[in-house]
């Protein structure tokens, strides 16, 4: 096992947030992942960010993310997520990674 495995092995069952190359923040239980860094992500939402208006929460469900499109990967302290007042919250979504 690599240490890229390794690492999405100790987030199994647990709640990640994944950046995709596109800008999207995807957060929910990671369920299983490949060798190919492919994401099944269960209980999934989308957090979409505006400067305008909170951060919208888009119920997504089971979801994959193709591993060609993860950016990043990280665990999510779910007492502390849930502290947060998103809807009062104002950020610019981020944008695409060029390549």
């Amino acid at each position: 096992m690599d240490s890229q495995s390794a690492s999405l092995f100790s987030m199994m069952d647990r709640t990640i947030s994944v950046i995709t190359n596109d800008g999207r923040n995807l957060v929910g239980l990671l369920r299983g992942y490949d060798q190919t860094n492919n994401l099944v992500i269960e209980e999934c939402h989308e957090r979409v960010y505006s400067t305008q208006e909170g951060v919208a929460i888009e119920q997504l469900g089971l979801y994959m993310v193709r591993g060609d499109n993860v950016a990043v990967v990280g665990e999510i302290d779910e007492d502390l997520d849930a502290k947060i007042q998103f809807d009062g919250m104002r950020a610019a979504p981020l944008k695409p990674i060029k390549q």
